[in-house]
């Protein structure tokens, strides 16, 4: 398979990396089958995270024999100094490894400062002293944010979402991060799954060649039709209607989950809500089914309708209507699954 550089790292990664959040979702001997098979067909790039459940452990279970063959990225969402590194640590028993390629400080709300010696960013110098980690990289949601992490120069790679139907200004960034150097790695490639042809989030993908996607991959259906468009590229010009179509249609229902229309009047936990259908096909459901999840939704009942969540939201979406349609979906859904599980447990 075609090689990327990630950016100042050097590091010679697949043109498709395997976003390995989905496989918490299946069974570990599923899990490795799948990890596997990518790796036999030259996908060498695995990113995961801390919070992703037993998702590091698949990793370690299916990967651990050909470590010196693949480049791993894992994250740590922590906030502070000694967190950050129990976290480093943890992962690299999970993984079975005694080095990571990438720790990536996991959407922090603000950056941290680079100053202080007790910060998260800190930790990650420490653990690149101590060899547990080659290089230093973030992910965000926030534009502003993330522009403000390429602009500072101390990550080595920026983890943000980029799909065809993305906006200008988050093309514009992948480009500032080309231009400084800095890997880019995106996410969100199918859009929590909202765009219907791979085709079409391949091709775009294709457009910009410092661009790593990390394709979420829970089925082999899934992989082998990354696997098949990366032998066979399609032609771009053969889907740019239909990219334009999905923009049109779609732009307005993708919620990044950036956290710029927080605080909400009604208590709403925007960021999860307005993403909860895709969650719920995505994600592990039962976490999602809990009484503290149901009421959290249900406090979409509660919306006042002050617009303020829709007035900061940057992606110019109805934040209160698809806050409705998540809460219609996700009642539905969880009416369907409890249904079930009564009917299992007889």
């Amino acid at each position: 398979m075609e090689k990327i550089k990630l950016g100042r790292t050097g590091l010679m990664v697949s043109a498709s990396g395997f976003g390995a959040l989905p496989i918490q979702r299946i069974p570990v001997k599923d899990a490795s089958y799948l990890l596997r098979k990518a790796y036999d067909n030259g996908i060498n790039y695995f990113d995961t995270a801390n919070a992703y459940s037993d998702s590091e452990e698949k990793i370690g279970a299916g990967l651990s024999d050909v470590r010196d063959k693949i480049i791993i990225s894992t994250k740590s969402g922590a906030k502070d100094y000694k967190t950050v590194l129990e976290h480093i640590q943890l992962s690299l028993r999970r993984m079975k490894t005694d080095y990571i390629d990438i720790i990536q400080l996991h959407n922090p709300d603000v950056l941290p400062d680079p100053d202080d010696p007790q910060s998260t960013y800190a930790a990650c110098i420490e653990a690149k002293r101590r060899g547990y980690v080659r290089f230093i990289g973030i992910t965000n949601h926030g534009r502003e944010r993330a522009r403000a992490a390429v602009l500072s120069g101390r990550y080595d790679t920026l983890q943000f979402p980029l799909t065809c139907i993305a906006p200008q200004e988050d093309i514009d960034l992948a480009c500032l991060a080309h231009e400084h150097d800095m890997g880019f790695i995106a996410m969100k490639g199918m859009a929590g799954g909202l765009i219907a042809h791979a085709e079409a989030a391949f091709v775009f993908m294709k457009k910009y060649p410092f661009v790593v996607p990390i394709w979420g991959i829970q089925r082999e259906s899934e992989l082998n039709q990354f696997l098949a468009l990366e032998k066979n590229p399609p032609r771009y010009e053969d889907w740019a209607d239909e990219i334009e179509k999905e923009r049109r249609e779609l732009a307005r229902n993708f919620c990044h989950g950036c956290g710029y229309c927080l605080p909400c009047t009604a208590q709403i936990n925007i960021p999860t809500a307005a993403r909860m259908s895709l969650l719920l096909r995505r994600s592990p459901v039962p976490p999602l089914m809990t009484e503290e999840a149901n009421e959290n939704m249900l406090r979409i009942e509660q919306c006042i309708h002050c617009n303020k969540c829709k007035s900061r939201c940057p992606y110019g979406l109805d934040t209160p209507q698809l806050l409705a349609e998540n809460l219609s979906d996700y009642k539905s859904f969880r009416d369907g699954w409890l249904a079930a599980q009564k009917h299992f447990s007889k």
